[in-house]
């Protein structure tokens, strides 16, 4: 697929249609998921791969991961509401992917690879580490992941701690569109961090 492709594919995924500021509901660019999804790819880490996405919202990462060949793919969302908008992006986008309504704290399951846009703790100082930790745990390969650049060393600490590689890290354009009502400007621009961190046997 067309990176031009993926990302109208992405971009034809809804943003949650009443994002709620304490779970820090905001919408996946389209251009940095497919930053994301095709960072995996290249790495070989897609087609063929089992994925969960960690706070899937309403499925931009997932879908886009089914789309590039991964199978079995696993959306964990807490939010009842977005995981039934998820799950009808899938269909319409033509793809199988098993959207589950729960915390990511609650989830006990595993997959080759974890991808995820987690809280960046703007509005809980903090809401984006039970992410990192179950990450950690679900992924036997590979994470691919967005963090605030701010979060890099509580990051590395937590690779470290769980002997896992990081693999790259680098800085992605992000614009933040007006979402929630204290949101004064139109959008501002986030310092945010790609990372690739692998999580199995040493390479």
């Amino acid at each position: 697929m067309r990176r031009s492709e993926l990302v109208r594919a992405l971009g034809r995924v809804p943003a949650p249609p009443h994002p709620r500021p304490e779970l820090e509901q905001v919408v996946t660019p389209p251009e940095r998921a497919a930053d994301l999804l095709e960072t995996a790819v290249a790495d070989g880490d897609l087609s063929g791969r089992s994925v969960v996405d960690l706070g899937a919202g309403t499925g931009r990462l997932a879908i886009g991961a089914a789309l590039l060949g991964a199978s079995p793919v696993v959306g964990v969302e807490a939010d009842p509401e977005l995981v039934g908008i998820a799950q009808a992006a899938a269909s319409g986008a033509g793809v199988r992917v098993d959207f589950r309504t729960g915390r990511v704290s609650g989830f006990s399951g595993a997959a080759d690879v974890v991808v995820m846009n987690p809280p960046f703790g703007a509005q809980r100082r903090g809401a984006d580490r039970p992410f990192w930790e179950a990450a950690f745990a679900a992924a036997r390969h590979r994470i691919y992941a967005f963090s605030l650049s701010e979060s890099r060393t509580f990051i590395a600490r937590r690779a470290v701690a769980r002997s896992a590689h990081i693999v790259a890290s680098r800085p992605v354009p992000w614009e933040l569109p007006r979402t929630f009502a204290h949101h004064s400007r139109k959008r501002v621009a986030l310092a945010v961090d790609l990372w690739s961190i692998h999580t199995g046997p040493p390479p």
